[in-house]
């Protein structure tokens, strides 16, 4: 064989090794295109899961608060039905601290005393509500407007008709009050 004989037979070999490894980096292409897009997968599959986890958190957290807020405001039907009956004591102390019947008041407020310590105890609370103060939307309901007697009481509390309550954070009543203009 001549020594053209073998650089021709060289190069012969250099060109089909060439050509199989062009062959074969298509192929590794593919694979780390195949691989990649099984990690991309994974990567979605996880997203899904954590997505779905954080989303099934936050339903037990909502179900469990909405629970607690049924239990705590089971009793606000029958607490607003009682809130008459403390009105219409607070008016009758009223008229027989007039009357000056001290012994059928003692008695009166004893039983006024019981009912709304049993209803306080249930999370009811009374509004603190004074003439003088500021009109407040969050608590209470201006049942009318009159021209205030000073100039201190415009937009004022003039007069509290009947007093509001709450129960734990919630308003069950708003105070019915009378504001200067």
């Amino acid at each position: 064989m001549s020594k053209h004989d073998r650089q021709h037979k060289n190069d012969e070999l250099e060109e089909l090794q060439n050509q199989e490894n062009q062959q074969e980096t298509p192929e590794i292409t593919t694979e780390i295109s195949e691989e990649e897009q099984l990690k991309e997968q994974i990567a979605q599959e996880k997203d899904k899961f954590i997505r779905l986890f954080a989303e099934f958190d936050n339903y037990k957290k909502r179900t469990i608060k909405e629970r607690q807020d049924l239990l705590k405001y089971s009793n606000k039907d029958i607490l607003t039905d009682l809130l008459p009956v403390l009105d219409d004591f607070e008016r009758a102390i009223k008229e027989l601290e007039k009357n000056n019947n001290n012994e059928v008041l003692e008695g009166l407020k004893l039983i006024y005393n019981k009912l709304f310590n049993g209803l306080k105890s249930n999370g009811l609370t009374l509004i603190n509500t004074q003439i003088g103060d500021d009109f407040n939307l969050d608590f209470h309901e201006a049942i009318t407007q009159i021209p205030a007697p000073d100039e201190a009481l415009k937009n004022k509390i003039i007069d509290v008709t009947q007093q509001g309550y709450l129960l734990h954070d919630k308003v069950v009543r708003y105070a019915k009050v009378v504001v200067g203009k």
